[in-house]
């Protein structure tokens, strides 16, 4: 019998998303034939993307390559610039405001062969919307909320209209939809009045912890507690400002660790913030390589998740971090966002939660576990009980399978 094909449709970089990683890797190793089109729009990008596909057990195809200078990367940039003037000046959404690769996602698409696909950006809602007779194999991933995403400023430059007309049109139509969590799936529902989407957490493999290589490079002073938080970027609208506005509130010794890279001003923003008793147990580290950071994050005790609700999409997600500090068997300090509240009720005793924005709140549950190794120790067994019994790859992954065989046993009908 003929392997069935899936097309996983991103119009982005592979190793930026590694949602999609997982769920190729898993369809793979099932026994489906797996396809994911990117595009390469960077050039250091690019090399990592390279690198990836090298050892995948899946085929990654970029529709279109952008990563060095040229004819295309000009044709595609005017595009999206006129775009972004058409919506400012005309206030007219259109495709052009959804990524460099929308246009040749659309094509590269509709030329598959597949028996059935899966949307996992907003160029890929874009591409699928032009199907006119594949509802049956149409699939969608909403690992984030488009239209209810991203801070306020930037909001206001985002075809949030055509967003969401594209979400109500395809998760009406599609026969699998997946998010990120069950609070997402909820409100989701409700606003398209169409079924809730299966939630799959964005863990981590549980067999990833037999890689850990046990070497302490982030901390200073192995006698002191250690918090770690991580993020591609380093910057503020982040959680940070809660937890910098919170250490002078802290009676405990500790040492902070702050890994990603630090946008525009951001280290003079923290210089000025952090009081003079603090100032030298804040450290900043770069990032790491996928296969290095949960060694790194292991290093230390308590995982801070400040994730902030200046939107939904914020608000219901289950980010990766929280998720990673489960995993290294870290005690978790959370905003209480809808989504990380979600987390918290399945890890009992090893997520505490605080109000968001609430820097006395933060102090005061960094202060329970600092003032108390005996606390601190049964927070970190629960967060690794949390993720083998939950949190981990290894329970998501059969939900996926399950719902993917069940869509394509609906597209042969």
């Amino acid at each position: 019998m003929q392997r069935k094909s899936i097309c996983i449709l991103t119009g982005s970089h592979l190793c930026h998303n590694p949602r999609v990683i997982k769920e190729a890797t898993t369809l793979a190793a099932a026994g489906y034939e797996v396809e994911v089109l990117g595009a390469w729009l960077d050039p250091e990008l690019k090399r990592k993307d390279e690198m990836l596909a090298k050892s995948a057990c899946f085929s990654f195809r970029p529709v279109i390559d952008l990563a060095e200078k040229g004819f295309k990367r000009q044709q595609s940039r005017a595009k999206s610039k006129a775009g972004r003037l058409a919506h400012r000046l005309l206030g007219f959404e259109n495709r052009w405001q959804l990524g460099l690769a929308v246009s040749a996602l659309t094509k590269a698409a509709r030329q598959s062969k597949a028996d059935f696909f899966i949307a996992h950006s907003e160029p890929a809602l874009w591409a699928t919307s032009q199907f006119s007779t594949l509802n049956s194999q149409l699939g969608i991933d909403m690992e984030d909320w488009f239209s209810e995403d991203l801070l306020p400023e930037a909001r206001k430059h985002r075809p949030l209209g055509l967003l969401k007309r594209l979400e109500h049109e395809v998760l009406s139509r599609a026969v699998y939809a997946t998010c990120t969590s069950h609070a997402m799936a909820d409100a989701l529902a409700r606003e398209y009045d169409c079924q809730p989407p299966l939630a799959i957490y964005n863990a981590f493999r549980w067999s990833d912890r037999a890689n850990l290589d046990g070497k302490i490079k982030d901390r200073h002073d192995g006698q002191l507690p250690s918090i770690h938080w991580y993020s591609q970027a380093l910057g503020l609208g982040r959680g940070l400002e809660d937890l910098i506005a919170a250490l002078p509130l802290v009676e405990h010794e500790a040492e902070i660790h702050l890994r990603g890279k630090p946008a525009p001003q951001f280290l003079d923003w923290l210089r000025s913030q952090l009081t003079s008793n603090w100032r030298n147990r804040v450290f900043i580290h770069d990032l790491v390589s996928n296969e290095e950071l949960l060694s790194r994050i292991t290093e230390h005790d308590i995982g801070f998740a400040g994730e902030q609700k200046y939107c939904k999409s914020r608000d219901l997600t289950v980010t990766n971090k929280i998720l990673h500090y489960l995993l290294a068997g870290l005690a978790v300090v959370a905003s209480d966002t809808s989504g990380q509240r979600e987390v918290a009720e399945q890890a009992p005793g090893a997520v505490y939660l605080y109000r968001a924005g609430d820097a006395q709140d933060l102090a005061g549950q960094l202060n329970q576990l600092l003032s108390s190794k005996a606390d601190l120790a049964e927070a970190k067994e629960a967060a690794l009980a949390a993720a083998r019994g939950t949190f981990c790859w290894e329970r998501q992954a059969p939900k996926l399978l399950d719902a993917v065989e069940s869509a394509l046993t609906l597209a042969q009908f």
